[in-house]
């Protein structure tokens, strides 16, 4: 069987390089560093065709380096909710099983990876959804989106569709996986990405770079002037830019899987450090409403983004009153 999985559902190192999927912008070195996500991913992705969940799937994936655990864990998540969804007399046994063990760690990504399982197979959202976390369920919608903008930005991307199945809430939350796939799609340049969200309907503008600043802060690349210019380019959604950051240091906090990167890319988008980013996005989930009109998902999101204002004003005022000289780009309070 376990020959059977590889064999039907195995995918090849040459669809995550930027020749095969077309992708159309980052120098040599960007596209070095996305491509080594992609290939982290698909060791995950394998792994977890081949093992059950356990010792020895876990001890697959912590092959991969400290900082492309994340993407390891998304991808055998997918993985093993594909085979979940294919054999449905065990159905969600194995990605339970994996979010018991190490995968639990990992609860961000590995929500994300079941939204890539969903976008291959014409199952019903609804009864998926309902087997997931009442309030991570919404990152399945997320990678669902990053999965379309990533093998079908011509697409999803130029063309803007978005699946006829999607409704409500799900469109957003898609929207905002979208937004990080074009952390790919244009090789993490930001004009490229400027100019491809500003060819969207304004209405999804706010999500795709709530999606960009989650790709930036987990994914990384950009140096102090890249991302200063990306907080320049995102201006008007500064607030979705800090949000997403934020959120991503917390999914690298709650993993133990922290990057070199994470702490300047939260103090120029947030104007907080990575730990205080992470701490305010872990603490606002607390005590969330029911799904009512607004999903608390959403919820969620404008309390760290109301958060992020406030703390990030507390910061640069303490920063003036003591003297320091180099001011942090991090956004203007109450603009």
């Amino acid at each position: 069987m376990r020959w059977l999985y590889r064999s039907l559902f195995g995918l090849s190192l040459e669809e995550v390089t930027f020749e095969r999927r077309g992708f159309r912008g980052g120098d040599a070195r960007m596209r070095a560093r996305l491509e080594r996500v992609g290939i982290s991913f698909l060791h995950g992705y394998h792994a977890a065709l081949e093992h059950d969940p356990g010792e020895l799937l876990e001890r697959r994936l912590e092959e991969i380096e400290g900082d492309q655990h994340g993407f390891a864990y998304e991808g055998a998540a997918m993985a093993l909710t594909l085979l979940d969804l294919l054999s449905p007399w065990r159905r969600q046994r194995r990605l339970d099983a994996f979010l018991a063990g190490r995968g639990g760690a990992h609860v961000y990504m590995v929500h994300v990876g079941t939204g890539w399982a969903i976008a291959r197979l014409p199952v019903s959202m609804r009864s998926v959804m309902k087997r997931l976390d009442p309030l991570l369920r919404w990152l399945a919608m997320d990678g669902y989106g990053f999965h379309e903008g990533y093998f079908h930005w011509p697409r999803s991307v130029d063309g803007r569709k978005i699946p006829r199945r999607l409704s409500g809430y799900a469109r957003r939350a898609f929207d905002q996986g979208l937004g990080r796939s074009l952390w790919f799609v244009e090789g993490a340049e930001v004009e490229r990405i400027a100019t491809t969200i500003g060819s969207f309907p304004a209405a999804r503008r706010a999500d795709l770079w709530c999606g960009i600043g989650l790709s930036s802060t987990y994914a990384g690349g950009l140096d102090r002037e890249g991302l200063t210019a990306l907080l320049d380019a995102g201006h008007d959604y500064r607030h979705e830019l800090a949000q997403g950051s934020a959120f991503a240091a917390e999914a690298r906090r709650r993993a133990g899987n922290p990057a070199p990167h994470n702490e300047l890319t939260c103090r120029l988008l947030c104007g907080l450090s990575v730990d205080d980013a992470a701490r305010l996005t872990a603490t606002t989930r607390r005590d969330l409403p029911d799904d009512g009109e607004e999903p608390a998902f959403e919820v969620w999101k404008k309390r760290i983004q109301e958060g992020i204002v406030t703390r990030a004003g507390a910061a640069e005022r303490q920063r003036f009153a003591t003297g320091e000289q180099e001011r942090p780009v991090a956004m203007e309070v109450g603009a």
